[in-house]
């Protein structure tokens, strides 16, 4: 339940819910947010999963800012929220996003990926009625609801949507419920499709900050099959400042991509790290691919530019110096998640005040 003093934002016009912002995309957006927009109010409600660090926002918390525990699939809670906080906007970041754990357990991608977000739309077309313009849901997504290209081409807004995890099938159905809501009941809503996202306060079980926790113990690096899958990666500050220019002037019902424009093998990106951090290439490892393994993604993002005249300020070398840098100076923070500490944190700040 959200006691009394949950509700001094209630009725504020800039008020955003953001599910899933102790994430590490939600996180560094709330962050940024808050950074801009010293006047908005942040409601954070996340349910802590094993990726979700609260500690990620212990920087933030002084500021006008509410953390909620709690599961975008529990309909009486997100009703709750709604009832007591009234959102102006809703960003949906929320999402169980490891492909590797979705080939493991593909269930838990349905419940939270896809019911939760119907649950939120549900919550939004109930509270905001249809063709309101000023109330704005926006749907997070991925590239990887386009499934796979070759050596050439891009994907862009029309691709049809291929997805080959359950991960990126969980994600794809997301978004058609995005768009049924728009198109059935007049909701405000957007959708954005990233590329592949590396930064502060990744969980590391993705790849960048694998590499480099692995390198700043000398421990072999693990590289699935020939190394030469490709991403597009975006710095997790660009991707911020898309989100927030979509939200503030998107069309509605529109979908746009975001994409860096650094595109890079998997095995080069390792390359890369160990070159910066000083280790050797003798720590790569080459193990047994992935199942479904996408070979290649690569976004146009010239819509986001010709329309809101977005566009990347950061490029991989410049990015991955930044990332490198802050798990550098923040190895307690790293040690901490990798032994399972940081879920202390929750605990004394919310369980024992």
């Amino acid at each position: 339940m959200i006691s009394n003093q949950d509700n001094i934002y209630q009725g504020s016009p800039e008020t955003l819910l953001i599910t899933g912002g102790a994430g590490f995309i939600g996180s560094n957006f709330i962050h940024y947010i808050l950074k801009k927009y010293p006047n908005y109010k942040v409601i954070n409600l996340d349910s802590l999963t094993y990726a979700g660090n609260i500690e990620n926002l212990k920087e933030v918390e002084a500021n006008n800012y509410q953390f909620i525990k709690g599961d975008i699939c529990d309909s009486n809670l997100i009703e709750n929220v709604f009832s007591s906080f009234e959102p102006t906007y809703v960003i949906n970041f929320a999402a169980e996003s490891h492909v590797d754990r979705s080939i493991k357990d593909p269930q838990i991608f349905l419940k939270t990926n896809i019911s939760g977000t119907q649950i939120l739309l549900d919550a939004c077309k109930r509270h905001w009625g249809s063709g309101s313009h000023e109330k704005k849901f926006l749907q997070v997504s991925t590239d990887e609801v386009y499934g796979s290209l070759g050596a050439t081409g891009y994907f862009t807004e029309e691709t049809p949507l291929a997805p080959n995890s359950p991960y990126s099938a969980s994600k794809a159905s997301a978004d058609l419920y995005v768009r049924a809501y728009h198109e059935t009941f007049g909701l405000n809503v957007n959708i954005t499709r990233c590329s592949n996202n590396y930064g502060p306060y990744q969980f590391p079980e993705k790849l960048i900050p694998l590499m480099i926790s692995n390198a700043l113990e000398d421990k072999d690096l693990p590289i699935y099959g020939d190394g030469m899958n490709i991403r597009d990666w975006l710095y997790v500050e660009d991707h911020c400042s898309a989100i927030d220019l979509v939200l503030h002037q998107g069309t509605s019902g529109e979908i746009y991509n975001v994409g860096g424009y650094n595109e890079k093998a998997n095995i080069e990106i390792v390359k890369i790290i160990l070159k910066e951090m000083g280790k050797p290439t003798s720590l790569i490892k080459f193990v047994k691919d992935r199942l479904g393994h996408d070979k290649r993604y690569a976004i146009d993002a010239s819509k986001i530019k010709d329309e809101l005249g977005w566009e990347p300020t950061i490029m991989f070398e410049e990015g991955i110096r930044k990332t490198i840098g802050w798990y550098l100076q923040n190895q307690k923070w790293l040690d901490r998640v990798k032994s399972g500490e940081y879920a202390e944190y929750y605990h004394n700040m919310y369980i024992e005040k």
